[in-house]
């Protein structure tokens, strides 16, 4: 907990070093900042299970959103069962999400329930790492089987910095027909249309009921300038925090100023673990019971 709220965060790495490519390791420095984010690993580049779950706790994180990508061309292959040793050292906390990618794995509904079968408790597609069209028809059968198994769909929505990346694919108007064609799929877009998409994706958070944004590696203090302050206060009760981890300052330096933004205390708690409750159900996420962290229905 961070000043007496439950606290989830959804977006988070925790690959092995040795299956990334040099790009993604000079992100992760550059933009730590004020924590030594390499502490938590072995001197072999492996998660040391406990000193990620220290570092969380320390952090006043309750609940962790572990992120696998299969992406060669732009990041690297963190593999969803690396994942697993920091689940099984503390499951209340990791929760791993699955990872597909078109031009990888066949067939993709069946790699899909193998990650799922290993606890997985949402997909993320990354089409700008891995460089597809996230409205391929192809892809329809996984936002079916999502639906079937009550898994929200996160996407990567902006840009990237990576090398080899593919912005168009960042687009957030790409994701149009799964949004309409599964009205029941829970679509989170990760970077909430970093870049130039903001206007696009917070029209559709506004839109469509089944859209939300997490806002990895967006510094909160700057959203009323992303968004507008009117707009922010209309698409913040949808809205879900987020860090992208290692490459931020720390889970408590952006709660607080969260915090400072002036929400009202029940859309704050919304932000940071009333939204991730509803829409990660696999997750088991349990809420305080002093104030309200999802809004009235």
């Amino acid at each position: 907990m961070i000043d007496g709220r439950t606290v989830v965060d959804v977006h988070v790495h925790a690959p092995r070093l040795s299956t990334l490519r040099p790009a993604w390791l000079d992100w992760a420095d550059e933009f730590s900042r004020d924590h030594d984010w390499r502490s938590a690993y072995r001197e072999n580049g492996d998660p040391e299970p406990a000193a990620f779950d220290a570092l969380f706790a320390e952090q006043g994180v309750d609940h962790v959103m572990l992120f696998s990508e299969y992406s060669p061309r732009a990041t690297g292959i963190q593999r969803f069962d690396d994942l697993l040793p920091l689940v099984e050292h503390n499951p209340q906390r990791f929760h791993p999400v699955a990872n597909i990618n078109p031009h990888l794995h066949f067939p993709l509904v069946g790699e899909l329930q193998r990650q799922v079968d290993l606890g997985a408790v949402a997909l993320k597609l990354h089409p700008v790492h891995a460089g597809f069209d996230p409205g391929d028809r192809e892809l329809f059968p996984v936002y079916a089987k999502c639906v079937e198994l009550g898994l929200p769909v996160i996407y990567h929505s902006g840009t990237s910095s990576f090398p080899g990346s593919r912005n168009k694919y960042g687009n957030p108007e790409l994701y149009l027909d799964a949004i309409d064609c599964f009205p029941e799929l829970n679509v989170i877009f990760a970077h909430g249309g970093r870049g130039w998409w903001y206007e696009a994706a917070a029209f559709l958070v506004q839109a469509k009921p089944n859209v939300w944004i997490d806002l990895a590696g967006l510094p909160p203090k700057k959203l009323p300038d992303y968004y507008g302050a009117r707009t922010l206060s209309r698409i913040a009760p949808k809205m879900l925090f987020g860090t992208d981890w290692p490459g931020v300052p720390g889970a408590s330096t952006n709660v607080r100023a969260l915090a400072a933004l002036g929400l009202d205390e029940v859309t704050l708690r919304t932000v940071v673990a009333g939204n991730a409750a509803r829409l990660f159900p696999r997750a088991g996420i349990e809420l305080t019971t002093t104030g309200r962290e999802t809004p009235d229905d």
